[in-house]
């Protein structure tokens, strides 16, 4: 029996389940900066392998992967390139300048995806006026474009035109494992057009708290002193690395019941006239209830009234799927929101 959260906020609202209490209560520990936790280092094994990279690091969030990711291929100075509505550019508080002291060149994407021709375009040639770049930075899925998985045709031509130029490849994979359910595709297939990818644990996949970040050995040893330097080393981290262990296990294939529910739950609101502005491909649902009248407020109260959490803003929010949230769930909300229109 899955526990009820009928949470629309986000996917970060997920709890852990059962088995994750239980794996945290009993999990074995030892100091992992010393590199002695045996939760911790099979968390690091087992994603490294999912993943097909030789190397992996637990760190506290989504956010913290991506920092010690873009430090460990970058110098002061450099230029990164990323999708102009990218997670890192827009909602990491500018930690790419302030601890790596980078500038950042933003490409419009078309959903999420930056063409090729948009990055070359971005790259600094070698001139003593200009930052070199360094680093590409793809998003998969993208966020902000709607939850779109890029496929590994697009991860491909962006990956040969930074090789071609001889640029890191990062990727923000906190919902990769949607991508990958969302294309029918191994994630390997995805994580080989990247150097690095940081993989949250504590969005749709339901652990606690965590992210990892694989790559190339040499990568992920910088990345950890970097994570060390940013507070990030951890002492008897099993505890919270055991849920994870289950999270990339035996959670990655009911992301589909998610993507089954975003797609129901956009149907539903498109017959009662509420506008969805996105192509609804995985746990995302952006809408627009300006179309039936509503302001935020209106939003807000009709959702409160019949037992849901949503936040809308200005003339919309995006509403997400995710584990405590059933095919039931979904219709009952549709049901009472129908009947606060009426």
């Amino acid at each position: 029996m899955v526990e009820k959260n009928l949470d629309f906020r986000s996917d970060t609202v997920t709890w852990p389940t059962p088995e994750m209490r239980e794996a945290a209560y009993k999990a074995k520990v030892g100091d992992d900066v010393m590199g002695d936790d045996p939760t911790v280092n099979e968390l690091e094994r087992i994603a490294a392998e999912i993943t097909g990279k030789e190397a992996a690091l637990f760190v506290t969030s989504g956010t913290m992967g991506n920092a010690v990711a873009v430090l460990a291929h970058t110098q002061r100075g450099d230029e990164i390139i990323l999708e102009q509505k990218s997670h890192i550019f827009v909602n990491e508080v500018g930690g790419l300048a302030v601890m790596g002291q980078l500038m950042a060149r933003t490409v419009p994407g078309e959903l999420g995806w930056m063409k090729p021709e948009d990055i070359e375009k971005a790259i600094r040639v070698d001139n003593i006026h200009y930052p070199p770049t360094s680093l590409v930075c793809i998003e998969n899925t993208h966020n902000s474009a709607g939850g779109i998985a890029l496929t590994t045709k697009q991860m491909k031509a962006d990956w040969d035109v930074a090789k071609k130029h001889k640029l890191a490849v990062h990727m923000d994979g906190a919902r990769v494992f949607n991508a990958a359910i969302a294309l029918g595709v191994d994630v390997k297939e995805l994580a080989k057009y990247a150097d690095t990818v940081q993989i949250c644990l504590s969005k749709g996949l339901s652990a606690p708290v965590g992210s990892v970040v694989v790559g190339p050995a040499d990568v992920i040893k910088r990345a950890r002193k970097y994570r060390k330097m940013l507070g990030g080393g951890m002492r008897q981290a099993g505890i919270i690395a055991a849920p994870g262990v289950i999270a990339m296990t035996k959670m990655v294939d009911r992301l589909k019941d998610d993507h089954d529910n975003a797609k129901l739950l956009a149907e539903g609101l498109t017959k009662m006239g509420i506008k969805v502005v996105n192509q609804v491909q995985t746990n995302m649902v952006y809408i627009d209830y300006t179309t039936v009248g509503w302001k935020a407020g209106d939003w807000n109260k009709a959702t409160k009234k019949i037992g849901w959490k949503s936040e809308g803003h200005g003339n919309g929010t995006r509403l997400c799927t995710h584990y405590g949230i059933e095919r039931e769930d979904i219709k009952s909300f549709l049901d009472g929101l129908a009947k606060q229109l009426k």
